[in-house]
């Protein structure tokens, strides 16, 4: 099956050897975004809300430049450097998603990108 490279300007672009996301038939492969302005690819100031908000809004642009939406996004995994934020994920997710949530796994970790707190990928498939 082809693959097709999704790439928009309305998220961060890749900061190393990978694309954006990757779709493959109806299933969509969606690289881990980080709390960058993809304006100016700097991270966005701010506490810890403000910056998994900002990674959500990058996963949303990439879905759309997909073809689809978060509502498509089937499982994400969240990396966390601090665990204690993952209360935090939870609030930010209820204002971006909808029941019913999409599975997702969260694992801390000792060090990001850039050194940010959080980063989180997912997969979303898209109705035919």
């Amino acid at each position: 099956m082809a693959r097709k490279i999704i790439e928009t300007t309305d998220a961060p672009g890749a900061i190393g050897a990978y694309s954006q996301a990757v779709k493959v038939g109806d299933t969509v492969y969606l690289s881990g975004q980080i709390p960058l302005d993809p304006a100016t690819m700097e991270v966005v100031p701010g506490d810890v809300d403000a910056q998994i908000k900002q990674v959500f809004k990058n996963l949303s642009a990439v879905c759309v430049a997909a073809g689809g939406s978060l509502a498509d996004v089937v499982k994400l995994t969240v990396y966390l450097t601090d665990l204690g934020d993952f209360a935090k994920v939870n609030e930010a997710m209820a204002g971006f998603f909808e029941a019913p949530y999409p599975a997702r796994a969260a694992i801390g970790v000792a060090q990001l990108p850039k050194d940010v707190p959080v980063e989180v990928e997912g997969i979303m498939v898209l109705s035919s």
